[in-house]
């Protein structure tokens, strides 16, 4: 009886973690490459910033976004905020650029320092 109960609520919740995972590729295949195709403005004024900016070098920028579902009274809030930062640098082999580029995107978008990743460009 315990055997027939696990294989029904087993059977029960394949179908579930499936539309997750279709809903997933969707988002990916009507976004994904266009995405990646263009710069948003964003990125774009990030990377004429830092590029400016003494010791950093060329420089390529991936913002990732999300919603910020942060409730105010009755209504939720549903901007998109900027989630994490990867950052790709000529200057990333010096700390102390590598630390300017981070407290600069820490400041601009309040992101925490562990979700901006700076790397070195080759």
């Amino acid at each position: 009886m315990l055997l027939l109960l696990g294989l029904l609520l087993t059977v029960i919740a394949m179908p579930t973690s499936r539309k997750k995972d279709e809903k997933t590729a969707e988002l990916f295949e009507s976004s994904g490459e266009d995405a990646l195709a263009e710069k948003t403005e964003l990125e774009a004024k990030l990377e004429a910033l830092l590029g400016s900016a003494e010791g950093v070098g060329k420089v390529q920028v991936l913002l990732m976004t999300g919603q910020d579902t942060e409730t105010k009274g009755f209504y939720a809030s549903g901007d998109t905020k900027v989630t994490g930062v990867l950052i790709s640098a000529e200057g990333a082999d010096d700390p102390v650029t590598v630390q300017n580029i981070q407290q600069a995107v820490m400041a601009l978008f309040q992101v925490e320092a562990h979700k901006i990743k700076v790397m070195k460009m080759k």
